[in-house]
């Protein structure tokens, strides 16, 4: 089931419906914890079990850790926790990937081995409730939370469903602390909360797949060679697809988690602003990037033993979180580019210490972090190497032999959708949208809601998948 299909309409307002009425506490925790299931089985309900597995393993796991005194024990824990869920993502994400570079490898020995045939269907948001689980049994082993007081709290924790297949990636102590006393939406917040919806479903059917999808399409899943101008749209098409696609998503589900009366981090914050690439990963995938920093990049060393150690764990950092995103060696090179330019920062930042960036400095150095951006997007959204050397070339003018390939309709609307995108984002770059939501008249609000519900009415039935889920 996804969010923007007719089904989740009617499954989100059954929810809703029983989520207001006067049950126990517990009956509506219950309820919200059917309907998560139900949501997770729409896709495929085999998969459901990956659920109860994670779930049981870290509930017993966190258990053990809190009655252990003995650091062996507690590791033991700990160890089965993180074998436990890094098994079933290994194996289901990464088994045809290593497989497929095995055979690879002992080609280059002049070994043909050929394995057996066999297909690993990847469980939809795999990577996302992985990481959530995680972050509960490694916070409890570092002493940093304190267990679930029941089962069925954190059972909800794991499958609640607006987070569950897509994100944000939810920490345990900052969901399952709203779960210990009843809770439903205010007026205001159903309100904001439906809003939030709206403008998220907005921002994927009618933005990434109804005008940007289609360009970065005919230009990347294409045969013919693509030139500096079509290169160039293609991608920045891809990079306003992926925002909306993404952050449309996180958005929709941080207002539905709302009309139920629970909160939930925000996942972006106007990315294409960024100044820099630290600055961009404080404001892109926001609740990724701090399970990095937290689960992978402070345990590796972080800034705290040198410098040869910091660069280590940075590139180390982003070349995982690269491949967290897939299993393909091209997201390995979009990692690996964003740890380069993470780490051309740190030394920059000590080499001009003393610098202060005038209004226009800063113009310019948001504006060329946002053109390295897309040329990581290149490797992200090119299905092969060899079509992802194809398009840089064109971006910077190297094919000799292409030709047009996007009408000017489509240059035209990338150009306009994008630039605005990108002035949004500068125009709120310090600012919440909630802020800006209370200083803007009722009126004005109400009418750009209506037009952005009618947007997706007309364009409804023309929407894809949410790009994330593959991951």
């Amino acid at each position: 089931m996804v969010f923007n299909s007719l089904t989740f309409v009617v499954f989100f307002a059954l929810v809703l419906a029983l989520h207001s009425m006067p049950f126990s506490w517990t009956t509506r925790k219950v309820n919200l914890l059917v309907a998560s299931y139900l949501f997770y089985a729409a896709w495929n309900p085999p998969f459901v079990i990956l659920l109860w597995i994670s779930t049981v393993v870290d509930w017993y796991a966190a258990q053990g850790l809190v009655k252990s005194e003995r650091p062996r024990t507690r590791r033991a824990w700990m160890l089965l926790s993180v074998v436990a869920n890094l098994g079933m993502l290994g194996y289901f994400k990464y088994g045809t990937f290593l497989l497929d570079n095995f055979r690879a490898l002992m080609a280059t020995f002049g070994i043909d081995y050929q394995p057996p045939a066999f297909s690993i269907v990847l469980p939809v948001g795999i990577s996302f409730y992985t990481f959530a689980t995680l972050s509960y049994t490694l916070d409890v082993y570092l002493r940093r939370a304190t267990p679930a007081r029941n089962f069925l709290d954190y059972a909800l924790f794991v499958t609640f469903f607006p987070h569950l297949v897509a994100g944000p990636i939810m920490r345990p102590t900052e969901l399952v602390p709203q779960f210990a006393t009843p809770r439903r939406a205010t007026p205001e917040q159903l309100r904001f909360g439906l809003a939030l919806m709206t403008l998220g479903l907005f921002q994927k059917i009618v933005l990434a797949d109804s005008f940007l999808a289609r360009p970065a399409e005919m230009v990347y899943d294409g045969t013919k060679i693509p030139g500096a101008l079509d290169s160039w749209i293609a991608t920045l098409a891809f990079s306003g697809q992926i925002f909306c696609d993404f952050a449309g998503y996180s958005t929709t589900a941080i207002g539905a988690a709302l009309c139920l009366g629970f909160a939930m981090p925000d996942n972006f914050r106007f990315p294409y602003a960024a100044i820099g690439f630290s600055d961009f990963w404080r404001r892109w995938h926001i609740t990724l990037s701090s399970w990095l920093r937290d689960y992978l990049y402070i345990p590796l060393g972080g800034n705290r033993h040198g410098e040869a150690r910091t660069y280590l764990a940075l590139m180390t950092t982003m070349l995982l979180g690269g491949l967290w995103h897939g299993a393909s060696w091209a997201f390995v090179v979009w990692g690996g580019l964003h740890g380069v330019y993470l780490s051309a920062e740190r030394v920059l930042r000590k080499r001009f210490a003393g610098y202060s960036p005038g209004p226009l400095a800063l113009l310019g150095f948001g504006l060329l972090t946002y053109a390295l951006i897309n040329v990581t997007w290149v490797f992200f959204r090119a299905k092969s190497f060899d079509k992802a050397w194809l398009v840089l070339k064109g971006m910077f003018g190297f094919n000799d032999k292409s030709e047009p390939i996007l009408p000017v309709v489509h240059l035209v609307c990338v150009s306009a959708i994008v630039a605005g995108i990108v002035f949004a984002h500068w125009l709120m770059r310090g600012r919440t949208l909630e802020s800006a939501v209370a200083r803007t008249p009722a009126p004005v609000v109400s009418a750009v809601w209506a037009l952005m519900a009618f947007a997706i009415v007309i364009a409804q039935g023309t929407g894809n998948a949410f790009i994330y889920f593959q991951f």
